[in-house]
C-alpha cells in the first residue's frame, strides 16, 4: 500500500519495483528478539496464573473498599463538625499514603532492583512482575503528573531522575531501576517508556536513558535499549526502536526515528524556577487533596447518607426489606438523581469555570512552571477533557456545539454530522480551532502547550478548512498542514518546510500522497439536497443513540447501587459492615464484566461489514456508530496481562486462540477480528477493522496468525492478514489490506518489511525507506 500511494500510476509503480526489488532499504535495524520458546506454556501454568490474578483483581479493590467504609464509620461517629474534619484529614492522609506506599513496598519485596532479564509469561516470576506493574499503574500518584511529587515518587521506586526533570506522561514506567532521566529533561504527555517489551511469550526488561536537557515529544514510544543524549530531541508521534540512540544535541523524528535537524521542539525560553517554588507548589497540591478534597468527600457522604432510608444499616438503624417495591423505587430515584444530576452539573461546570480561569492566561506568553498560571493551565486541561461528554456527543451533530461550549473556535464550520469523533482532547479549548468542512476521526490530540523544564507557553492551534484527520493524530501548533489536506491515521504532522495544501500526508516522517481517490469520492453524497436529507436523518438516529448511551450507563449505576445496598442489608446482621461492602465491591467487578458483555451482545448485530464502503449518511454507518457509542471497552483494559482478558474477548465475539498474551490491545470491532494462539500483544496496540475518509466508511476483517507479536503502540488497519509468527515493530502502522507473510518482520510508519536482525543491541544506524520522507527530512 505505501508503494501504491507513492506511485499512483502503473508505469511509475513498475519502474519503482524494478529498481528496488533487489536492494530495498529497511526502516530500522533492530537487535535480535529473545529466543523463541522451546515449547508452548503449559495449560496448567496458564490457568494457575489466571486464578492468582483473578484473586488479586477481586481482592485489592474489595480490601480498599472495606478500609474506606471502616474509616468512614469512624469519621461519621464524631460528635461535632470540627472533629469530623480532623478525623477526615487523618484518615484520608493515612489511606492516601497507604495506597502510594503499597506499590513501593511490594516492588522492593517481590522484585528488589529491576535488572535486564527475560521473564516467561504465565510463570510465577511473571505474576510478581504483573502485580508490581498493576499496583504502580493504579495508584493515586497519577494525579500529580507534571509535578515534582511525580518525579519524587519514581525515585522512590528506584528510577534515576535528575534535578528539574519534568514528566507529563500518565503512562508510568514499570522497570523503574532501568530508567535514567537527566537534569532538566522533559517527557511530554502520552509517551511510553515502560522499560520492558514482550515478544513470543517472553517479557524482556531493559534500560531507557534520557540525557540532560533532552526532550521526548508527545505520543512517542521508547523501546528498551533506547537512549537520548544530552540536549537531544525526539519529535512528536515518533519512536525509538530497540537499541536506537540519538546522539547529543541532535534532533530526530519518525517511527523509527531518523535525523531531522530542522525540527525544533524545545522553543520555550527558560525561566528561573528554584527549589522553593517546587516545594511550595508540591505542598499546595498535597494540601488541596488532604485538607480540602478528602474531607469534603467525607463531609458530603456524612450529610447525604443519613437522608437515604436504604442506607439505614450504615447509620446503625434497622435494615431495609429487599422484597418491597419501595426499595427498588427509591434506589431508582437515587441513581437517577445522582446520574442525571451529575451530567447536568458537569455540563454547566465545564463551560463556565474554565472560562473564568482562562482570564488569567495570555496566549504566547511564557510562564514559569509550578506557579499560579501553571495551576490554572492544569485545571483548565483537566476540567475540559472529560471523556464521558466527548463519547456522548462525538460522532453526532451535537459535538460542534459541545466543543464551542468548551471554548473551541468553530465559527463557520459546515455541519456534517461527523465533524469530530468520540476521542478528542486538547491542552486548551480556548486556543483550538478548526476550519469549515474539516472532519476528524477518533484519537485527535490538539497540542497547545510547549514546555521547557522550567516554563510553558500556550499557543493557538488551528486545523485548516476541508481537512480530514484520521485516527490517533497529535496535532501541534507549528503544523505545516494547510487547507484541504488528508492526514492519514497515525501520521506525524509536519512542523517544518513549506505549508502543504491539497495533498494527503502519510507516515512518520510524513510524505505526500494523493488527497483522495475516485473510489472514496464515489462514497460521498452528490448533491446539497441529498446532504440535507441525510444529515437530518442521521441527527435523528444519533439522538436516539445518545439516549441509549445514557440509559445504559444509568442502568449500570442503578444496578451497582442495588448490589451494594443488598450486600449491606443482608450482611449487616453479622456486624461486619466493612466485610459486606468489600464483598459487594468484588461482586461489582464481576457484574461490570457481565453487564458490558450483555450490552455488547445486544448491540453487536448493528455492526456493518462493508469492504466496498458506504456513505456516512447510509443507515449501515449509523448502526455501526450506535454500536461504538453504546458499548464500552474501558473495563476490558483492567484485565491487561491476564488470561481473563482472552476470556472476555471471546465473550465479546472475538476469535482468540489459546494462551494469547494481551498487555493492552484495543479492538473496536471484536467480531471482525481473529487472533491466533500464542500471540503476544504489547501495550497500547490497536487492531481497527474500519476506516472513515471524508464522507466514506469502510470496514473489513483482520486476521492475526498464531505466534505473532505486535509491538508497543502498533496500529493494524482493516483488511490485514498477518501470517503465523509475523512481527510488527514498535509504534508501527500496518496499512489497510496488507498481507504479511509468515515469520516476516515488518516495521515503520507505514510498515514495510525489515531486514534480518543483526543481533547487535548497540546498532545505531537506520535507513530512510522513502524518497519523499528523505526530502522532508532535508527540508525539501
Amino acid at each position: 500500500m505505501p508503494d501504491i500511494y507513492k506511485h499512483p500510476t502503473i508505469q511509475s509503480l513498475a519502474a519503482a519495483l524494478t529498481t528496488t526489488t533487489d536492494s530495498k532499504p529497511t526502516p530500522a535495524l533492530q537487535p535480535a528478539p529473545p529466543a523463541p520458546l522451546i515449547e508452548p506454556p503449559r495449560q496448567a501454568r496458564y490457568v494457575l496464573c489466571g486464578a492468582l490474578q483473578l484473586l488479586i483483581l477481586l481482592g485489592y479493590p474489595a480490601l480498599t473498599a472495606a478500609v474506606w467504609v471502616a474509616g468512614f464509620h469512624w469519621v461519621s461517629t464524631s460528635p461535632n463538625l470540627v472533629d469530623v474534619y480532623l478525623r477526615s484529614v487523618a484518615f484520608g492522609a493515612a489511606m492516601f499514603l497507604g495506597l502510594c506506599a503499597l506499590p513501593i513496598l511490594v516492588k522492593w519485596v517481590l522484585v528488589g532492583r529491576w535488572k535486564p532479564q527475560e521473564i516467561r509469561v504465565w510463570s510465577l516470576a511473571y505474576v510478581r512482575f504483573w502485580l508490581v506493574k498493576t499496583l504502580i499503574q493504579r495508584n493515586p500518584m497519577v494525579l500529580f503528573v507534571g509535578s515534582p511529587l511525580y518525579a519524587l515518587y519514581l525515585r522512590a521506586l528506584g528510577a534515576k531522575i535528575g534535578r528539574g526533570a519534568v514528566i507529563f506522561s500518565r503512562n508510568l514506567p514499570v522497570c523503574t531501576d532501568l530508567l535514567s532521566i537527566g537534569d532538566g529533561a522533559v517527557i511530554r504527555k502520552d509517551s511510553f517508556f515502560n522499560g520492558y517489551r514482550a515478544h513470543d511469550g517472553v517479557i524482556r526488561t531493559g534500560a531507557v536513558s534520557i540525557g540532560r536537557d533532552a526532550l521526548v515529544g508527545e505520543a512517542t514510544v521508547l523501546d528498551i535499549g533506547a537512549s537520548l543524549g544530552d540536549g537531544a530531541q525526539l519529535g512528536h508521534s515518533s519512536a525509538l526502536h530497540v537499541g536506537q540512540a540519538i546522539p547529543a544535541e541532535e534532533r530526530w523524528a519518525g517511527a523509527p526515528a531518523q535525523r531531522a535537524e530542522k525540527t525544533n521542539q524545545m522553543a520555550v525560553s527558560a525561566r528561573d524556577v528554584g527549589t522553593g517554588r517546587r516545594v511550595v507548589f508540591s505542598a499546595v497540591q498535597l494540601g488541596n487533596l488532604l485538607l480540602l478534597g478528602l474531607p469534603l468527600t467525607f463531609g458530603l457522604a456524612d450529610v447525604a447518607l443519613p437522608r437515604l432510608p436504604e442506607f439505614g444499616p450504615l447509620m446503625d438503624s434497622a435494615p431495609v426489606s429487599l422484597t418491597t417495591w419501595t426499595f427498588f423505587r427509591d434506589a431508582l430515584v437515587v441513581s437517577a438523581v445522582v446520574f442525571f444530576g451529575a451530567v447536568l452539573v458537569g455540563l454547566v461546570l465545564v463551560g463556565t469555570v474554565p472560562r473564568v480561569l482562562n482570564l488569567f492566561i495570555k496566549p504566547d506568553k511564557v510562564y514559569p512552571l509550578y506557579g499560579f498560571h501553571y495551576w490554572v493551565h492544569r485545571a483548565i486541561t483537566r476540567t475540559t477533557n472529560l471523556r464521558f461528554f466527548t463519547t456522548l456527543f462525538g460522532g453526532t451533530s451535537y459535538i460542534i456545539y459541545y466543543l464551542r461550549w468548551l471554548g473551541y473556535s468553530l465559527r463557520g464550520v459546515r455541519q456534517t454530522g461527523s465533524n469530530f469523533g468520540e476521542m478528542v482532547k486538547h491542552d486548551s479549548p480556548f486556543l483550538s480551532a478548526a476550519g469549515s468542512g474539516t472532519m476528524v476521526a477518533d484519537g485527535l490530540s490538539i497540542i497547545n502547550a510547549d514546555f521547557s523544564s522550567t516554563s510553558f507557553r500556550l499557543s493557538r492551534t488551528s486545523i485548516g478548512p476541508d481537512n480530514f484527520l484520521g485516527n490517533m493524530i497529535a496535532y501541534p501548533p507549528q503544523s505545516k498542514a494547510g487547507d484541504n489536506c488528508l492526514l492519514a491515521t497515525k501520521v506525524m504532522v509536519p512542523v517544518d518546510g513549506q505549508v502543504r495544501k491539497g495533498v494527503g500526508l502519510l507516515g512518520a516522517p510524513s510524505f505526500e500522497i494523493p488527497r483522495s481517490v475516485k473510489r472514496d469520492r464515489d462514497l460521498d453524497v452528490s448533491s446539497a439536497d441529498e446532504l440535507r436529507r441525510g444529515l437530518r436523518a442521521k441527527t435523528v438516529y444519533n439522538t436516539i443513540s445518545m439516549a441509549l448511551f445514557l440509559l445504559v450507563r444509568w442502568t449500570f449505576l442503578f444496578s451497582v447501587i442495588v448490589v451494594y445496598l443488598a450486600a449491606v442489608n443482608l450482611l449487616h446482621f453479622l456486624g461486619a459492615l466493612a466485610l459486606a461492602v468489600g464483598l459487594a465491591t468484588a461482586g461489582v467487578v464481576v457484574f461490570t464484566v457481565a453487564y458490558n458483555v450483555v450490552v455488547d451482545r445486544l448491540f453487536r448485530p448493528l455492526q456493518a461489514l462493508v469492504p466496498q464502503g458506504c456513505s456516512i449518511y447510509d443507515r449501515a454507518f449509523w448502526r455501526h456508530e450506535r454500536f461504538w457509542k453504546v458499548t464500552s471497552l474501558t473495563f476490558v483494559l483492567a484485565f491487561n496481562g491476564t488470561p481473563l482478558k482472552n476470556v472476555i474477548w471471546r465473550l465479546l465475539g472475538m476469535r482468540v486462540g489459546r494462551r494469547v498474551f494481551d498487555d493492552g490491545l484495543r479492538v473496536p470491532e471484536r467480531s471482525f477480528t481473529t487472533i491466533g494462539e500464542n500471540c503476544t500483544l504489547n501495550a497500547d496496540t490497536i487492531v481497527q477493522c474500519h476506516s472513515q475518509e471524508d464522507g466514506g466508511f469502510k470496514s473489513d476483517r483482520i486476521t492475526i496468525g498464531a505466534g505473532c507479536t505486535l509491538g508497543v503502540g502498533a496500529f493494524v488497519h482493516y483488511g490485514v492478514t498477518a501470517g503465523d509468527g509475523a512481527v510488527l515493530a514498535t509504534s508501527s502502522f500496518l496499512m489497510k489490506g496488507e498481507e504479511v507473510p509468515p515469520n516476516a518482520r515488518w516495521g515503520g510508519n507505514p510498515a514495510t518489511e525489515m531486514r534480518e536482525h543483526s543481533g547487535d543491541p548497540r546498532a545505531r544506524k537506520i535507513n530512510i525507506d522513502d524518497n519523499y520522507a528523505a526530502a522532508l527530512v532535508r527540508g525539501g
